[in-house]
């Protein structure tokens, strides 16, 4: 015989303060363990929009990052000579070889970071339709001129319209902000990649190369072309989104590594609250439990019955804490890349995924909470729980 759902229910009302305590408890670790996975997911996302399925990147395969990769001109040129990348209307491959330098510059919340200063070519703007120009102008074509991602508008200093930054041994004015749809190019500094290859002494060759396929489903016949270029050995092509997807890997890991670490030490705690909670259940509550039995009322169906009430508390607390955590998505944070060494802004993201895994959590940490004391409640014997009363 089996003990009525709704007897569990009615015992909230019996415990109101030592109940809500418990559920804040946990509601807390959620939203903490929530808010890891919502930051690890939030950069993975920056990222991985930052780049397109059609396009292709290539850089040199020891590097680490673009800052660290360098392809000579010649490379570039044997590159571009490759089948299917696609053309413009007057035949030239839509293509862009770029320079990807750091620089530091000044937070709007004090001290220096890094930013990264993209020179690009005019084909840029064709591989990349996100970035649009929200503010002011686009940069003139060999002239000391700038472009600012509206993230570096947003978090750093003296990147206005019509300031000046210097680096590189001159002065560039910034002559505009663009908007690239949240994605990774939002924190990077734009501008004419022969300007910034001359004043960084780098005219000898690019960072990176760029391209687009004339056809998404080309990759493998033109990574089959690419390796069968002998002078290319050293360079490794990737679609761009791939490529921007490992450069999140070692921040997210990172970020999952130190927030999880801290969300344990936090659940040890909410886990012995709802312990403490389901005992002093099992105390108050003695008498019942011994009338339970005399009606005729199982062990394992007073287990269950206190049981199911340890996980009930812990999944509305689990879905505050999620509720609370959703609201970080309205929220942006601006910190350093590990992998690029250069700011990067991103959002809090929450996807299926989170909600299923802190849910889970929750769901764990009522079932560690609420057994010990369920099997004390169902381990109670008839004659003593009377008799107690």
């Amino acid at each position: 015989m089996k003990i009525p759902l709704k007897y569990t229910l009615r015992n909230f009302k019996t415990r109101r303060l030592t109940t809500a305590i418990t559920v804040a408890g946990i509601a807390l670790v959620v939203f903490v363990f929530a808010a890891v996975l919502m930051m690890a997911y939030g950069v993975q996302k920056t990222l991985v929009s930052t780049g397109a399925p059609d396009n292709v990147h290539i850089a040199r395969k020891a590097a680490n990052g673009e800052i660290s990769s360098i392809i000579l001109r010649n490379d570039v040129g044997t590159i571009l000579t490759l089948p299917h990348i696609a053309k413009t209307a007057d035949g030239r491959p839509v293509a862009s070889a770029e320079v990807v330098v750091v620089i530091n510059q000044e937070k709007k919340t004090g001290g220096l970071s890094n930013l990264s200063v993209r020179g690009v070519a005019p084909q840029a703007f064709q591989l990349r339709p996100q970035v649009k120009i929200a503010e002011g102008r686009m940069f003139n074509w060999g002239a000391r001129e700038v472009i600012v991602g509206a993230a570096v508008a947003r978090n750093f200093v003296g990147v206005a319209i019509g300031d000046k930054i210097k680096f590189g041994g001159d002065l560039w004015t910034v002559v505009g902000k663009f908007d690239a749809g949240g994605s990774g190019f939002d924190s990077e500094i734009w501008g004419d990649v022969e300007q910034l290859a001359g004043a960084f002494h780098r005219s000898g060759g690019y960072s990176t190369v760029t391209l687009r396929l004339d056809q998404p489903e080309s990759f493998s016949a033109f990574v089959a072309a690419f390796d069968r270029e002998p002078r290319l050995q050293q360079f490794e092509p990737k679609i761009e989104q791939q490529y921007f997807e490992e450069q999140s890997e070692f921040m997210s890991m990172f970020i999952h590594i130190l927030g999880i670490f801290v969300t344990v030490i936090f659940s040890i705690g909410a886990t012995i609250g709802a312990m403490i909670t389901m005992y002093a259940a099992v105390a108050n509550r003695t008498v019942e439990v011994g009338t339970l039995r005399a009606l005729g009322f199982q062990r394992r169906s007073v287990l269950a019955a206190f049981l199911t009430e340890s996980i009930f508390i812990s999944l509305v607390a689990g879905t505050i804490g999620l509720l609370l955590a959703s609201g970080l998505q309205f929220f942006s944070i601006s910190t350093l890349n590990f992998q690029s060494f250069s700011e990067l802004e991103f959002k809090f993201a929450l996807s299926p995924a989170i909600v299923g895994w802190s849910l889970f959590f929750s769901f764990l940490m009522g079932v560690l909470g609420g057994f010990l004391p369920a099997v004390r409640a169902a381990r109670l014997k008839i004659v003593n729980a009377l008799r107690s009363a």
